[in-house]
């Protein structure tokens, strides 16, 4: 055990592909051996060899958490066999800070929806409604602010192929600029009072809210569960976390995540990366 930690002690080489290729982003795209991301306002860019970030705006950004206290949490999450396993496979897959509002319309936009449509959503969005630059010789269309979103006309929305979450995107950015939802605050209240805010916005359920909240509100026991988890659960902890069903009503959910919490410790977000990278590529799906 104590090897084993040591070595993940050494996680400050990441692996790109693992971390970008996860679900936790979509508008990302490898040219050669770089990887280009939009993040909000800004373009970043970061290559396979040197693990160096750089970005449109020259602002130094911690997005692949290199802050975060690797030893305690890899320590944590290893405690569960399974996660161990998983971690061993990937080894080098990290957890990405992103930018809230850009999390917050994509993960929005996720419902009902696979990778290769919500990446292909966004760059409508971006391309409709971003500003174009150009950074290292490529164009690029920066993720659109908030404002421009709320105002936006529900047809030019969905020309972007948001369909039914036309509504839902307007309203979530119109919460923005209402200030029903700070960005700033929620990261520094708990998880529970992040949540209830999150909930009151139309079109975020429970799963949508736990991507938001662990992507980029900091709050790392958020456990989202859609099908894929569900699977994982059913899979490999059936006797720990019993369902009869292999789907969770919103009223079960929060007790659910409430024995995962308890199971996989206050790293649990850790812990659900892993394991739905794992399971996605066990059943070879598609990433970016």
């Amino acid at each position: 055990m104590k090897q084993f930690l040591y070595k993940m002690n050494k996680f400050s080489k990441i692996n790109l592909d693992y971390s970008i290729n996860s679900g936790q982003v979509f508008l990302w795209e490898k040219y050669g051996n770089i990887w280009y991301g939009i993040n909000g306002s800004d373009v970043v860019s970061i290559t396979d060899s040197s693990n160096q970030l750089r970005t449109f705006s020259k602002k130094s950004m911690d997005i692949f958490r290199n802050g975060d206290n690797s030893r305690e949490i890899f320590q944590s999450i290893t405690r569960d066999k399974v996660v161990k396993s998983a971690v061993k496979r990937f080894n080098g897959l990290r957890l990405l800070r992103q930018d809230p509002f850009q999390c917050y319309i994509s993960f929005i936009t996720s419902s009902n929806s696979n990778i290769q449509k919500i990446r292909l959503v966004l760059r409508n969005l971006c391309k409709k409604f971003g500003t174009k630059i150009r950074y290292e010789e490529r164009d690029f269309f920066l993720f659109p602010e908030p404002n421009i979103l709320a105002k936006a006309q529900e047809s030019d929305l969905l020309k972007c192929g948001l369909g039914y979450r036309t509504k839902a995107v307007k309203e979530a950015a119109s919460a923005v600029i209402s200030g029903r939802i700070d960005f700033d605050y929620l990261k520094k209240t708990n998880y529970q009072s992040t949540k209830e805010s999150l909930l009151k916005i139309f079109g975020v359920g429970n799963k949508i809210a736990d991507c938001i909240m662990l992507f980029s509100l900091e709050k790392l026991e958020a456990f989202p569960l859609d099908r894929w988890m569900i699977r994982v659960l059913q899979k490999y902890y059936s006797d720990k976390f019993p369902m009869a069903n292999k789907t969770i009503t919103e009223k079960t959910y929060q007790s659910l995540h409430n024995e995962i919490v308890d199971h996989f410790g206050p790293y649990a977000g850790y812990s659900q990366q892993f394991l739905f990278k794992m399971e996605r590529d066990l059943n070879e799906k598609k990433w970016l």
